[in-house]
């Protein structure tokens, strides 16, 4: 039998930064919240993202905007908190070996209003400390808005709100399932439900309403439930470095490395050139060679200032999240009502954004036309019964 939970009652199945920004925004606005996660909190995608929060990607314009109001929650944050150490706007630095890629990006940029400079090799130290400007080519591009959030800090901080406002959490739930209405049996319109969440011991939690939000492992769980997410989630892996004197503040993006502060004096690193030597096992564990922490410490002594010694501390490899088509997956899924969603590979920047108007639409019932770009149904879903 399901466990007894209070009436309107939500379970959210994911314990990253949309899972509990998704939460806290339901707490905030009223609702009983249980938030059930496989592992611990913030033990996904969330604690191997670089979290470079940025809208100047090419993006097309309904996405451009969701990525902008993403930025916005994340300023008025640090407004609320300006001591916090895991979260800052001190600019971006972009370059290419072909300088042609930079001058588009850099056009497109500022086709969307988005702030954007192209600037001499000599003229970096003075708007980007910490950056070695004979590693430089010719001209790159700075975006003085951008900015970079811990997502592990960020998840502590939701985690205490949380707790606070009287939420319910479950940790080492295992591999959760949702369960369903049954035309027939409890479905008395027919209509195949979400109904709840039942954990890999077996336990199971009823609910009026359940978000599912566990980055790389949402398609599997959906898919479970019988309804059918196109997936392109692929490996990655975070590099985070022993403290070090490194005077950096912007998020640099270079053709080796991607490289921005971490709290601690850290830094925290990652690229995509190593991922054919991070392999997943049969056992869902992974196998990473050994060289590669250190070849990416030698890059990041390589580009900053003064060539500071970087040690690696910690590596986290993983998948990220990527819907099939590149684009955010938000909303209620047609296909199996009562049930949200939130999938995408934008966890940083959407992070605060996307739980605020997931569950605005829980609280009030009202479609948000912000999202209406990014609804699951616009995929032809497969169905299983």
């Amino acid at each position: 039998m399901p466990n007894t939970l209070p009436p309107d009652t939500v379970a959210v199945l994911g314990g990253g930064v949309l899972g509990l920004s998704t939460a806290v925004q339901l707490l905030r606005g009223g609702a009983d919240v249980l938030l059930v996660t496989e592992a611990e909190v913030g033990s996904g995608a969330s604690g191997r993202s670089l979290s470079w929060l940025n809208a100047g990607g090419g993006y097309g314009e309904d996405y451009y905007r969701l990525r902008m109001a993403g930025i916005d929650r994340y300023r008025t944050l640090l407004a609320q908190n300006p001591g916090i150490d895991w979260l800052a706007f001190d600019g971006g630095l972009y370059w290419d070996d072909d300088p042609f890629v930079v001058i588009e990006r850099h056009n497109q940029q500022t086709r969307q209003g988005y702030e954007a400079r192209m600037l001499e090799r000599e003229d970096v130290p003075a708007m980007v400390p910490g950056v070695d400007p004979g590693v430089l080519p010719h001209r790159v591009l700075v975006n003085p808005g951008e900015g970079w959030v811990s997502l592990p800090h960020l998840v502590r901080y939701l985690a205490e709100e949380f707790t606070m406002r009287g939420g319910t959490l479950i940790e080492h739930a295992g591999r959760c399932t949702l369960t369903r209405t049954v035309p027939g049996g409890d479905g008395s319109d027919g209509v195949v439900r979400a109904r709840g969440i039942r954990t890999a011991g077996g336990e199971e939690y009823a609910a009026d309403v359940v978000v599912v939000v566990c980055g790389a492992g949402t398609p599997a769980v959906l898919a479970e439930a019988g309804v059918h997410l196109p997936d392109a989630s692929d490996p990655a892996m975070l590099v985070i470095s022993e403290p070090v004197d490194h005077g950096l503040r912007a998020v640099l993006n270079t053709p080796r490395i991607s490289l921005r502060p971490h709290p601690g004096g850290r830094l925290a690193m990652d690229s995509t050139w190593y991922l054919d030597r991070v392999q997943r096992l049969g056992d869902g564990s992974w196998s990473v060679d050994p060289e590669v922490p250190a070849e990416l410490a030698a890059e990041a002594s390589r580009v900053l200032a003064g060539h500071p010694e970087v040690v690696p501390q910690s590596r986290q490899p993983g998948l990220k999240p990527v819907p099939g088509d590149g684009e955010p997956v938000l909303g209620e899924l047609a296909a199996l009502p009562g049930c949200w969603t939130a999938f995408t590979h934008s966890g940083a920047t959407l992070g605060l954004i996307a739980g605020e108007l997931v569950s605005d639409e829980i609280l009030t019932g009202r479609r948000h036309p912000l999202l209406e770009p990014f609804r699951p149904e616009r995929f032809s879903f497969g169905w299983d019964s």
